[in-house]
């Protein structure tokens, strides 16, 4: 379908933000959501927040348009170019297509977000980073909140790691790749997003395995009111010619899985990204986990340097490889990851290190994983909403922040 003359798509956005495009964005949200929930690209992008209700402020006109074009000529987007592309975003891509009838007339470049920041934080991409002959792998992304999941396929058979809260990807990846999908895992009880893997797993009628420590709230210390398959060290699950292999590395959380297909990827969910670490505090225990977080990765760091590395999150669209996969060998991560390397240093310096580098803990976070253990049952406002921004679930350096630990201990 082609998108009304004035809008971009969510896929045109995705295009250009990878593409380094030089896009000026006019943010319309409240300050809260736009800093929460930016905008990025493989390069810093310009942008101005103006709050559409900043626009109605002192307006003397009913209608919205000419309140916009009142507010502009008030000086309340200085700075807001007319020889570059502008793209007005608001929440849902209704507000943000009035500021474009208003602006347009006035010489500006400009086009709005259709569906806004919510469709925008919806948005996944596919990308393929094994192929072969009796095996595939594939990447699902969700580009707007840096999570990744992962589908292994064999034989005609297929499972899906850490599976995203919108399901229907899975599916219709299965049909159109002609294969079952016949079991689904979670590396952990995950704190920045809502899971898909009990609800694909319901829907499918297939096994759906976790953890039995991520089957307990760590804060309410309350069983998951859901039904799964235990994981274990050593727990192997045959996927057509392949198999997958369980390794238990608690440090994120106590339960805390990776995967390891064919002894070549390594399905690492939250625990080694491609810039940083996982944090270790998100179940309330940082100063007590990190030292179990040290010794789980110093085992992952004896796997062969060849391991290519498929973590759970990425921070910045600048971790992407030349193909556009959040994938990289263990080796080269070695050489490249600040985390990693400071397990080199000993443990105590590691400890330092992690608890010093603590981003703010979301308070959301606690209620993701009661809806993650089946506690809650969000409706689909309410998981937007815990879902709102990025994830946070690597180190400080990740997202450029100094000086976090010292508010964040727990």
């Amino acid at each position: 379908m082609t998108a009304p003359t004035g809008e971009w798509t969510v896929a045109r956005l995705n295009n250009a933000l990878h593409s380094g495009e030089d896009i000026f964005i006019l943010d319309i949200r409240n300050r809260d959501e736009a800093e929460a929930a930016p905008v990025e690209g493989t390069k810093p992008l310009r942008s101005i927040n103006v709050p559409y209700f900043e626009m109605l402020e002192s307006s003397e006109s009913f209608d919205f348009v000419e309140s916009v074009k009142e507010a502009h000529d008030r000086g309340l987007m200085e700075g807001m170019p007319r020889d570059e592309p502008i793209l007005a975003v608001c929440a849902k891509g209704d507000t943000s297509d009035f500021v474009v009838d208003a602006l347009r007339p006035l010489g500006y470049d400009i086009r709005h977000l259709g569906g806004g920041t919510l469709a925008w934080g919806n948005h996944y991409e596919l990308r393929t980073v094994a192929e072969e002959d009796k095996l595939a792998v594939y990447q699902i992304q969700r580009l707007a909140r840096g999570c990744l999941s992962h589908v292994v396929v064999s034989d005609g058979r297929g499972v899906v790691i850490d599976p995203l809260r919108h399901i229907d990807q899975y599916s219709e990846l299965a049909e159109a790749e002609n294969f079952e999908i016949t079991a689904v895992l979670d590396t952990h009880g995950h704190a920045d997003h809502i899971s898909g893997g009990r609800t694909l797993a319901d829907w499918l009628k297939v096994p759906y395995f976790l953890h039995p420590y991520d089957g307990i709230h760590p804060l309410d210390v309350l069983p998951a009111e859901m039904d799964y398959e235990f994981l274990k060290e050593g727990w192997e699950l045959a996927v057509g010619g392949a198999t997958i292999r369980a390794m238990h590395v608690p440090g994120h959380t106590l339960g805390n899985i990776v995967f390891y297909l064919d002894d070549r990827f390594l399905f690492t969910g939250d625990s080694i990204f491609i810039r940083s670490i996982a944090r270790p505090d998100l179940g309330g225990k940082g100063e007590t986990w990190a030292p179990i977080h040290y010794r789980s990765l110093s085992r992952l760091l004896e796997l062969p340097d060849e391991t290519l590395i498929m973590p759970g999150h990425f921070s910045g669209r600048t971790e992407a490889n030349d193909a556009g996969q959040f994938a990289a060998p263990l080796g080269e991560l070695k050489e490249t990851n600040d985390g990693l390397q400071m397990v080199h240093k000993g443990e105590e310096p590691f400890v330092q290190y992690i608890l010093e580098s603590l981003p703010k803990f979301p308070d959301e976070y606690v209620e993701i994983k009661r809806v993650n253990a089946g506690l809650l049952e969000p409706d689909e406002d309410e998981a937007s909403e815990l879902e709102l921004g990025k994830n946070i679930c690597a180190l400080s350096q990740a997202y450029g922040l100094v000086g976090a630990g010292a508010e964040a201990r727990v």
